[in-house]
């Protein structure tokens, strides 16, 4: 069993690989999340992100490399380690035919949860996240935003350690996405814990996230505070839009497109 003290370390991917076949999804991605921070793991679609997080709740197996959740072998301990777990994933999974209470009900009871607590606990979210009408209708008739809503709030039922979160703001309106971001902040103030958040929009990475790690073609270009990127880019004063697209090369042939859509036939721009 891994270490459990205030100091233990969330989440460290040692040499993490992980292949589909003939394709590489992730190339030996080493990083560290830390006690009391938010990590963002920012790329473009495609870049490896999902599965790197998937490997970290038992989705995905590594090809090669380790996992380790406060110290435990998340391939080796699996069930050990998704205990200190609160997982969103990028697409939604649920029970289409349970009520948001039946499907969070279950969840209290997987996770071992006294009744009373959970009961609490789910009114406080579905309150703060304007659920309480949809508390009882099929999952099969909720929105987008309101599905995300719930498996936000199954993730963070059991007051998990390590929050696993794959574009967790995936269709939420403002509202819903400033609690998020409140809560995520007070999360990690207490005990230790520690959140990975994948993301590919840069304005939520560079508005919550301690420090970022940039992802592209499944491999860690840089990582670190903004202003350690911005050591990297050789400008102090870079947004993380310039910094991503000057680390993961998507600044090459842009002024050469954006001008051909200017002089297109009809003026596209």
């Amino acid at each position: 069993m891994g270490a459990a003290g205030p100091d233990a370390i969330p989440l460290a991917f040692e040499g993490l690989t992980v292949d589909y076949g003939e394709r590489r999804a992730v190339n030996g991605l080493t990083l560290t999340v830390r006690p009391g921070e938010i990590y963002g793991l920012l790329g473009s679609n495609g870049a490896g992100k999902s599965s790197a997080l998937k490997s970290t709740v038992g989705l995905v197996r590594p090809s090669a490399g380790a996992v380790r959740v406060f110290g435990i072998d998340a391939v080796g301990d699996g069930l050990g380690a998704r205990e200190a777990i609160g997982y969103v994933p990028e697409s939604s999974i649920l029970y289409e035919a349970l009520t948001p209470r039946e499907f969070l009900e279950f969840v209290a009871g997987v996770r071992r949860l006294d009744p009373s607590v959970a009961s609490a606990r789910m009114r406080a979210y579905a309150d703060a996240f304007q659920l309480a009408e949809e508390l009882e209708e099929p999952i099969a008739t909720l929105s987008n935003g309101t599905r995300q809503k719930v498996l936000l709030t199954a993730a963070f039922l059991h007051l998990p350690r390590l929050l696993v979160l794959d574009e967790p703001l995936n269709s939420l309106d403002p509202r819903s996405v400033r609690i998020v971001k409140e809560l995520l902040v007070r999360y990690v103030a207490r005990d230790g814990r520690g959140v990975l958040f994948s993301t590919h929009t840069v304005e939520v990475a560079a508005a919550i996230c301690h420090r970022i790690g940039i992802l592209d073609e499944g491999v860690l270009r840089g990582e670190g505070t903004l202003g350690e990127l911005r050591t990297r880019v050789a400008r102090g004063d870079a947004s993380l839009e310039e910094i991503f697209l000057k680390l993961t090369r998507g600044d090459e042939g842009l002024s050469d497109a954006l001008a051909q859509l200017d002089g297109g036939p009809d003026g596209l721009a």
